[in-house]
């Protein structure tokens, strides 16, 4: 079986009203990842994502892009405490 992994994501740059929240659940959906997306008050995108390594590891790299409407200036990823209650990815509102 293998192993999950968890990683805390906090997205910045132009990546509110761009669809990143809505993208993003896409692409970790059809990872089959676990977690949530949603927008921060100082203009960033957070999300935990939770899954097989390879498929958490995807997620990270698209987020560095995002959506063809987003300017990503950086992506802060740390690990995070797999978190077994954790559902299918969605958006926090």
């Amino acid at each position: 079986m293998p192993s999950l992994i968890s990683r805390h994501l906090v997205v910045h740059g132009r990546v509110q009203g761009v669809y990143f929240r809505a993208s993003c659940e896409d692409v970790a959906r059809r990872l089959g990842l676990a977690g949530w997306v949603r927008n921060r008050d100082d203009g960033a995108v957070e999300l935990v994502a939770q899954g097989e390594a390879d498929a958490v590891e995807e997620l990270v790299r698209w987020c560095h892009q995002g959506p063809q409407q987003a300017s990503v200036t950086s992506v802060e990823v740390s690990e995070a405490e797999v978190d077994d209650g954790l559902g299918e990815f969605s958006t926090r509102y």
